[in-house]
């Protein structure tokens, strides 16, 4: 693995994805004591950054692999992105999710001609229900964060945040299984003048705080979280990566979520799900660790219910 291979997965996905926009506010630079850009992976085909790993796991299959299409397991970003490239790339995906998925989500693939599975909503059910149609029709197993190709993938959208603005001092993106900020963190390696990466992650569901800790791959008992789309533990493949290059992992609370995610959608009039305000409110709530910064913040993505927002 080596910066050379970053860009040339790059190079492979932009036909097949948006190089979204980064924004600023004057209002929330001055509520938050230092200078934000925000990376908007809500405009990302599909609307999350999950699009990047998804064109890119694709595309490193081979014409047989792709013959005989790809299973996924997702609770819905990933599951539309699987569906969308593979669409784009004519090749037959298939979802499996958990039955109380939000409903937006199940159309978002469904729209990209994904075929939902549906299973249990627990870890061990999606997995063997992915196991199951692998066998059954030999599709390529897809992982949403803990595979090699979605992580470089994903490392994409930092490396256009580094392009856009070079003097960052840190990036922050949200954790939940872990292939955003290992991407990101390679990406930052790679491509920056000594910038730092940091997470941010739910008290409900700090796994991967206490996995830093700890020095292993620690899951979480409950999941009550607002942040959907961070419900996961990380994966072999990216928590060596998020060991070696991430600075930290800042928790937040439940209300510090729900504010953060209104402030962005008041003040900066974009839509955002609520897993994307988590490194938000990281930065809200340790003003004096940022004072001053040039800070990224990766919005993940904006696939959210509008008919049933925590605010």
């Amino acid at each position: 693995m080596n910066k050379q291979t970053l860009i040339e997965v790059h190079n492979r996905i932009k036909p097949f994805i948006h190089n979204t926009p980064v924004l600023t506010s004057q209002l929330l630079n001055e509520k938050a004591g230092c200078n934000l850009f925000f990376k908007c992976e809500n405009f990302q085909k599909m609307g999350a950054f999950k699009m990047r790993g998804a064109a890119n796991a694709i595309l490193s299959l081979s014409e047989e692999e792709r013959q005989r299409g790809v299973v996924t397991h997702s609770s819905g970003n990933f599951a539309q992105a699987v569906s969308l490239a593979a669409q784009k790339l004519g090749v037959k995906a298939y979802i499996v999710m958990p039955e109380n998925a939000p409903q937006v989500k199940k159309d978002g693939v469904r729209t990209y001609e994904g075929e939902i599975i549906e299973c249990e909503s627990t870890p061990q059910a999606r997995e063997a229900t992915a196991n199951s149609i692998k066998e059954e029709k030999g599709a390529t197993f897809l992982h949403p964060s803990n595979q090699d190709e979605v992580i470089y993938g994903n490392s994409t959208a930092a490396i256009e945040l580094l392009e856009e603005q070079p003097n960052l001092d840190v990036i922050l993106t949200p954790v939940g299984g872990g292939g955003l900020i290992a991407g990101t963190a390679l990406a930052a390696h790679y491509f920056s003048n000594n910038c730092k990466v940091i997470g941010g992650e739910p008290m409900e569901a700090d796994d991967a705080y206490r996995s830093l800790i700890s020095g292993k791959i620690e899951t979480n008992e409950s999941f009550h979280t607002v942040a959907d789309g961070l419900r996961t533990h990380l994966g072999d493949r990216n928590f060596p990566i998020i060991q070696k290059y991430v600075d930290k992992i800042i928790r937040v609370e439940e209300d510090e979520i729900i504010n953060a995610m209104q402030l962005i959608w008041e003040r900066m009039k974009i839509v955002i799900e609520p897993s994307c305000a988590v490194p938000f409110a990281a930065v809200l709530n340790n003003k004096e660790e940022f004072k001053n910064k040039n800070v990224g913040i990766i919005l993940s993505g904006g696939n959210v219910d509008v008919k049933n927002l925590p605010f």
